[in-house]
């Protein structure tokens, strides 16, 4: 597993990356880069594929597509978007991501500090999770931030 730390846009990572990010069961996706995402149909795509929610855990990955990027992994870290995540829904989340990574042949994945911006959880525990979850492949991890 590695992990690099870039500076720019997420949206700007290499076309063989997938991308990832954090949201709730609810699919708001209203504030932060979430709003990118669903201007990208991201959104659209959750609730038209999941339109019942009897599935509105947390602690899981849901695949989207999106255009330019092999795949979209999105970490339901979150019950509804007034809700925080914890350390135990991120890390689910983040392991259910891996298993489905390594299933879909994934070398790479870009992400912002997920769970760090809105959801105020420390950046430091976060990327110690992101490490002990990948430390077994061979997945490499880019953690975009903006300027």
């Amino acid at each position: 597993m590695q992990i690099r730390f870039i500076t720019g846009n997420l949206f700007d990572a290499d076309n063989t990356f997938a991308l990832a990010h954090c949201i709730s069961s609810d699919f708001a996706m209203g504030k932060g880069i979430a709003v990118e995402f669903t201007n990208r149909g991201v959104k659209n795509y959750l609730k038209t594929t999941y339109p019942d929610k009897t599935w509105t855990g947390v602690g899981y990955c849901l695949k989207a597509p999106i255009s330019g990027h092999p795949i979209v992994y999105n970490l339901v870290t979150k019950q509804n978007y007034w809700h925080k995540p914890t350390y135990d829904t991120i890390t689910n989340a983040l392991e259910d991501m891996k298993r489905m990574a390594v299933n879909d042949s994934i070398p790479r994945i870009a992400m912002p500090r997920i769970g760090c911006g809105l959801d105020r959880l420390v950046w430091d525990r976060v990327e110690n999770i992101i490490k002990t979850v990948f430390a077994d492949t061979d997945i490499e991890i880019a953690v975009y931030s903006l300027n």
